[in-house]
Order: C-alpha cells, then structure tokens, then sequence
C-alpha cells in the first residue's frame, strides 16, 4: 500500500498537468472566435510583425503562401481556375494572330 501510495503522490504532476492542459485547450478553442479573442489575436500579430520589422526576428514572419497550406481546397480551385484562364487565353491569343 505505501508504494501505491508513493507511486500517485510522485505522479500527480503528470495528471493536473494533461488535465490543465485540456481545460486550457477547450478555453483556447472557445475564445477564438469571441470579440475578445479576435483583439487578442489581433494585437499579437500586430506586435509580432513589430518585432519582425523592428528587430529582424524573421521567424515570427509568416510566410506568404501560408494560407495555402491552411486551406488546400481554396488553393486546388483557384489553381484550376487559373490553368483553365491561362488555357482560355492561349486559345484567344492564337485565334488572334491567325486572324491578323
């Protein structure tokens, strides 16, 4: 009984931290999208991209195909949208120099 004992009373940590970090994970989820968080939000950014153009600090820059990665459905139809433009107009610039 007193190794079970010593055995939870070692490993409590273990436990409130995971527990902490769920409760702090739901609340994230949460304040996201409140008029709150989106000023929180907002203001972190703004004093990131201050640090990047004060200081130089390039790895809080956010690259600028992020939104690429981060929404892979707009991406893959704008690029057919785009190769669909680009094979319209090939088609309209060739009609053209054969009428002129």
């Amino acid at each position: 009984m007193d190794i079970f004992t010593r055995l939870t009373d070692d490993t409590l940590w273990i436990y409130t931290a995971i527990i902490g970090s769920l409760i702090g994970a739901a609340f994230l989820a949460y304040f996201k999208d409140t008029k709150a968080g989106l000023w929180c939000y907002g203001k972190l950014d703004n004093f990131l991209d201050y640090l990047v153009d004060r200081w130089g600090l390039t790895w809080f820059e956010q690259p600028a195909d992020a939104w690429r990665k981060k929404y892979p459905h707009v991406t893959k139809k704008i690029d057919e949208l785009e190769a669909r433009l680009a094979k319209l107009e090939g088609i309209k610039d060739g009609r053209r120099n054969k009428n002129s």
